[in-house]
């Protein structure tokens, strides 16, 4: 079945020879006008951040990147849709396919991206007669997919409505299903909600297959997380690593006020604790960590100029060993 292809590069309004900074540059800029915590149209500003999070999931990804530039010839059809290659497209006792709604992510995005199992195998389990006493009682398979949590979602918990279609590939045959699935708070990266009966129909009589969902953190302008602990970049001015200070910082829930070493180097991580996602329901918490990043400045006036030749002169540091004559 084809599916619309997705134009990543012109979704982050990027050239397709763009580097890693630039992607990660526009990146930045439209989640942080688009994310459903600061934009004033929620809706509309929701599936826009998706679509966005897609983009960057993919571009921003050395190997996901490479393989969605080897698409190749096959990148758009006179129709609009995308048919995989036979290999990718459920061949050699495939029976059902599956499409996703609600979970952020583009049937495309699953097709090739999800490294989820989107096709359904019959099973032996459970082997019998149905009542009849014709068919053969199959239990169905299970499914995966992926579903697209905000950091605030992991950190408050939701529910979202999901609606997944199943479609038989040789009848044409299509079922429509819609729930509900509750995504824990603490919900972190890569881990697996269960929706049990909801994955392929079993036959003669055999109960459905479960459904599986791998939680993916969508991508946020200022924070990243790492199982339960939370990260964010702060750039820092150079008299501020050397002589220290005191920053306000956001986090997810409310800013702190977060002192500065003297002497600081870049790269250095200082935590928060207790400050990052809920660790199941003993009501511990993951770590905040914030990581400097000293910041030189690129263009300076006269004034500020003879100040650093000043501090040059008349510093006793020494970065480097002078070399042996």
């Amino acid at each position: 079945m084809p599916v619309e292809f997705k134009d990543y590069y012109a979704i982050l309004g990027i050239d397709r020879q763009a580097g890693d900074d630039e992607i990660k540059k526009a990146f930045r800029k439209l989640a942080r006008k688009y994310h459903p915590d600061v934009a004033e149209d929620k809706k509309t500003a929701e599936a826009k951040f998706k679509e966005i999070n897609e983009a960057y999931e993919v571009l921003g990804d050395p190997d996901k990147r490479k393989k969605y530039d080897t698409l190749g010839a096959d990148w758009r059809q006179e129709d609009g849709g995308f048919s995989p290659p036979p290999s990718q497209a459920g061949g050699g006792g495939h029976e059902q396919e599956f499409h996703f709604g609600g979970t952020g992510f583009s049937d495309f995005f699953e097709q090739y991206f999800s490294g989820g199992t989107r096709y359904g195998f019959p099973h032996d389990e459970g082997a019998g007669r149905s009542a009849q006493g014709s068919a053969r009682a199959r239990r169905g398979s299970d499914v995966e997919g992926d579903i697209l949590v905000t950091l605030t979602e992991a950190m408050q918990g939701t529910v979202r409505p999901i609606s997944m279609q199943t479609v038989n590939r040789q009848t044409g045959q299509v079922e429509t299903q819609e729930f509900q699935v509750r995504i824990p708070p603490g919900a972190t990266d890569g881990r697996r909600i269960r929706v049990p009966g909801h994955g392929e129909p079993g036959q003669g009589g055999a109960p459905a297959g479960d459904l599986f969902l791998r939680i993916r953190h969508a991508m946020h302008p200022d924070f990243s997380s790492r199982e339960a602990d939370l990260f964010h970049d702060l750039d820092i001015a150079p008299w501020e690593a050397v002589l220290g200070a005191e920053v306000i910082v956001p986090t997810l829930d409310g800013s702190i006020k977060l002192r500065i070493p003297a002497g600081a180097e870049n790269g250095q991580k200082l935590r928060a604790k207790n400050r990052g996602l809920p660790k199941g329901k003993t009501g511990e918490r993951g770590d905040f960590y914030v990581v400097l990043r000293v910041q030189l400045p690129s263009h300076l006036n006269e004034e500020e100029r003879a100040l650093w030749e000043k501090l040059r002169d008349t510093s006793t540091f020494q970065p480097r060993k002078a070399p042996t004559p």
